[in-house]
């Protein structure tokens, strides 16, 4: 994936746009560490409750690091953007057990296909990320079949997508461009995914993309113009079976949200203390249950929630048996100067490391690809003057 571009630190007299995208970019320098940290140790043998754990703790440990002088007497909030998710194979997303489930118990297997994904934020400015791995791949034991075309899919439509997101382009744009990526490798983006603009304290805006949808979800759902300042979350989710359709199974939901736009007057007690706790420790963003002091208690009081729409659920979903999902998310800026990759590269994906004996071959998209994130001031100057010549 094409590398970030590099900011400063703004300077005082600098605009507030400037102060708020170095808070991005600093919840991305701790998002990009603990996601090293947990490829690391994505090994075989080791168990998905600890790693997601784990996750949590060093966001936690190090969003508590920074921005620690209060601001005109108030504190700077801070935080988990997204908590820790370790989806295995025809898991697509948000899979988070607690030590209570049954599938807390869940070990990582040499070849399982893992979706690691998590957030921090400062300030509300949050960063999100996600990256797919096969557990013991190597150069020398490369990944090859179906979960090497999964894999390469993803990446490659990640990398298009990037070059998509721009100025003037619109959502739809994007939908189609995933569409031919996947087709091309033998597989289908996964059906109905969701990417939002964000904003402070939002990572679920209005603008959105939507992945493969289907005819029902295509009615109504609005054409979004991509615009300058816009931060967008995009989440790339492709699945090696043929409809990419997800259902759900038996996992528990353990990651809600709080929604900002709903007002209702919970009538139990417990529903009450619950979402009283879920906005003093996650505020707008989404909480693992894990995180409540009463887990029988907490799961008691978001029923009430979740059924006024107080509190949205993330629910587990599958694709079919034997299917395998490739995962990659991240965080994008359209400032003046052009697209900013805010997250990192992923840390495992390397061409080495993936094999597939499929490939890109639609001109269009090739010539996308090797085009760089933003256009060189250069580039601009020659284009506009092109231009200027073509109308003389």
């Amino acid at each position: 994936m094409s590398e970030p571009v590099k900011t400063d630190a703004p300077k005082p007299e600098e605009s507030t746009a400037a102060a708020d995208f170095t808070k991005y970019k600093t919840a991305a320098e701790i998002v990009n560490n603990v996601m090293k940290k947990l490829v690391s140790l994505s090994v075989e043998g080791a168990k998905v409750l600890d790693l997601c754990v784990e996750g949590d703790k060093l966001l936690e440990r190090a969003t508590g690091a920074v921005y620690n002088k209060s601001v005109k007497g108030v504190k700077v909030s801070k935080g988990i953007a997204f908590p820790t998710c370790v989806s295995v194979n025809n898991t697509v997303a948000h899979f988070s057990p607690l030590e209570s489930d049954p599938s807390s118990s869940q070990t990582l297997s040499k070849g399982d296909v893992v979706k690691l994904h998590l957030g921090a934020h400062i300030d509300g400015f949050a960063a999100v990320s996600a990256e797919t791995l096969v557990v013991g791949a190597s150069a020398d034991e490369p990944v090859t079949g179906a979960k090497a075309d999964v894999i390469q899919a993803a990446w490659h439509a990640a990398e298009v997508v990037q070059r998509l997101v721009k100025v003037g382009n619109k959502n739809w744009q994007v939908t189609d461009a995933v569409n031919k990526v996947a087709a091309a490798f033998g597989c289908k983006p996964v059906e109905g995914m969701l990417s939002c603009q964000q904003s402070q304290n939002v990572i679920d805006g209005k603008k959105r993309i939507i992945l493969n949808p289907a005819e029902e979800q295509k009615k109504g759902f609005e054409t979004a113009t991509f615009a300058e300042n816009e931060v967008w979350g995009i989440d790339i989710l492709i699945a090696s079976g043929e409809d990419g359709k997800a259902r759900l199974e038996e996992s528990r939901t353990s990651i809600f949200q709080k929604e900002s736009t709903v007002t209702y007057q919970l009538k139990m007690k417990t529903s009450r203390a619950v979402f009283s706790e879920v906005q003093k420790k996650a505020g707008a963003f989404p909480f693992n249950i894990r995180w409540l002091e009463d887990e029988k208690r907490a799961r008691l009081g978001l029923q009430e929630a979740v059924q006024h729409s107080l509190v949205k659920p993330y629910e587990v979903v599958y694709t079919g048996a034997n299917t395998f999902v490739a995962a990659f998310h991240f965080t994008i800026a359209l400032l003046p100067a052009g697209p900013a990759l805010i997250t990192s590269p992923p840390v495992w994906y390397k061409p080495e490391l993936v094999k597939s004996e499929k490939s890109l071959e639609d001109p269009e998209l090739k010539e996308l690809l090797n085009k760089p994130l933003r256009e060189s001031k250069k580039a601009k100057k020659k284009a506009k003057a092109d231009g200027e010549t073509k109308e003389e």
